[in-house]
């Protein structure tokens, strides 16, 4: 019962910590921010462009079926990026070692293991926060411009979301573990707001890729999270488009964006895109215990 509570006040702290200090919270945010940013100038337009250029002549489509495709793809883009980038930010695990708070914690009466504990857990409620605000805003909008989300589709999204998060958090709290400068974590944090974005196709479809790049991105977990948030927010207006246009159209769409994922020459279904993240989170979370236990040892 003692350690619940310094476990829970050691969340508190760690997620208050995050949110005071505006400079990290943008620099989470940097990615996101910047996806908004093409979609409005550039990306929106492109999109919108190649889905009427794909229509037969004489088919139109309704301007709310329109915008609620490219804003569920915007969305999809943006919950894909803030699960990974956003908790590489949150991390405060680093930011106690390079402050040295850590070194005070280790010589006072709290478990390693609470502590460790304390940074995975208040990094997956930070991620989750700014990831339900995403969220809520992606709602807001298709209320407004065109919304074809189903309930189920929505309880997805919300399922994608969790374990989304979860392998992020997962993830930097393994990288958080061999991080002790801030040449090492800038680097990290750099690369990875960078990158992620491209190689998880959030700033463009996976289908545009070339070859050996499609076969490079279907063995990495983040992009089975990136289809499915597409194939959530995207399906209702898929159907929809499907009804005005004949199949192979209909088809050429949603392979275009994203709307299915293809493993030489395999249609991944959603449930096995699932197990893929879902397996991958346990594995990663083996991980870490284990490395956290030899830490442990060694020190």
């Amino acid at each position: 019962m003692q350690e619940l509570n310094k476990l829970r006040y050691l969340v508190s702290r760690n997620i208050k910590l995050y949110f005071k200090d505006k400079f990290t919270f943008f620099i989470s945010l940097a990615t996101p921010l910047i996806l908004v940013v093409l979609f409005l100038t550039f990306l929106r337009s492109v999109y919108e462009n190649s889905i009427i250029s794909s229509l037969p002549q004489g088919v139109t489509l309704d301007r709310s079926i329109i915008n609620a495709f490219t804003g569920g793809w915007l969305f999809s883009s943006i919950l894909s990026v803030s699960c990974i980038t956003v908790a590489f930010c949150s991390n405060m695990m680093v930011v106690d070692k390079l402050n040295k708070t850590r070194e005070d914690f280790l010589v006072s009466p709290v478990k390693k293991t609470t502590l460790l504990s304390s940074y995975t857990i208040s990094n997956f409620i930070t991620t989750f926060i700014i990831g339900a605000i995403v969220f809520i805003v992606s709602l807001i909008y298709l209320a407004i411009v065109g919304f074809y989300l189903s309930f189920v589709d929505i309880l997805l999204i919300l399922a994608n979301l969790i374990i989304m998060i979860a392998f992020g958090s997962i993830l930097s709290s393994i990288i958080g573990l061999f991080i002790s400068s801030q040449g090492a974590f800038s680097a990290v944090s750099s690369l990875v707001s960078s990158m992620y974005g491209f190689i998880c196709g959030a700033y463009m479809p996976i289908a545009s890729f070339g070859k050996g790049m499609k076969y490079f991105v279907c063995f990495l977990p983040g992009t089975y999270g990136t289809i499915l948030f597409r194939q959530s927010y995207m399906r209702g207006a898929l159907n929809n488009i499907s009804e005005r246009v004949s199949p192979e159209v209909a088809e050429v769409i949603r392979s275009s964006f994203d709307g299915k994922l293809e493993v030489f020459g395999n249609v991944i279904p959603s449930w096995a895109m699932f197990l893929i993240v879902g397996g991958c989170t346990l594995a990663l979370f083996a991980l870490y215990m284990l490395l956290s236990y030899f830490k442990r040892k060694k020190s």
